[in-house]
């Protein structure tokens, strides 16, 4: 029984300090682009992504705010490209309030959208009723819409 305050502490130490320790949040994501203006106009018009101060000040990276303190770094890459391996399953995911009226940004832009097996045009209904379509940036990534917002 005299063992049992060690125990308690010990344990109360050993939570408290993996609380502290395991606690992580995104900071940014970063793509590369094989045009950073054409991928930059996507990003900033379509998707209304605000452009933020970006330290480099080479002409070759664009920073973006995702919201709840994280960001985009679009990376221009220097020659020679290589095509990177883009699938559908590997994508980034936003959510928008009015995913009717994103499709119509798409739609007036010329930029098409498909569900997820690759029907054109087509929203996903998910079982929990989250709508979702997935398009191609400049670049090919792809990027799920929903309106899980």
């Amino acid at each position: 029984m005299k063992y049992l305050p060690i125990c308690i502490t010990f344990l109360l130490l050993t939570f408290s300090t993996m609380s502290a320790y395991s606690q992580i949040k995104i900071d940014h994501i970063a793509v590369y682009a094989k045009s950073l203006k054409e991928s930059g106009d996507f990003y900033k018009n379509i998707l209304e992504l605000e452009e933020i101060d970006e330290p480099f000040k080479d002409g070759l990276h664009l920073w973006l705010d995702m919201g709840n303190n994280t960001s985009m770094h679009i990376i221009e890459k220097e020659e020679p490209w290589t095509n990177p391996t883009i699938d559908k399953t590997n994508h980034l995911c936003f959510s928008v309030a009015d995913l009717d009226g994103f499709i119509d940004r798409l739609n007036e832009n010329g930029i098409a959208y498909e569900d997820f097996p690759g029907n054109v045009g087509e929203i996903n209904i998910r079982p929990d009723g989250i709508r979702q379509i997935y398009v191609r940036d400049p670049t090919g990534y792809w990027l799920e819409i929903n309106d899980e917002y």
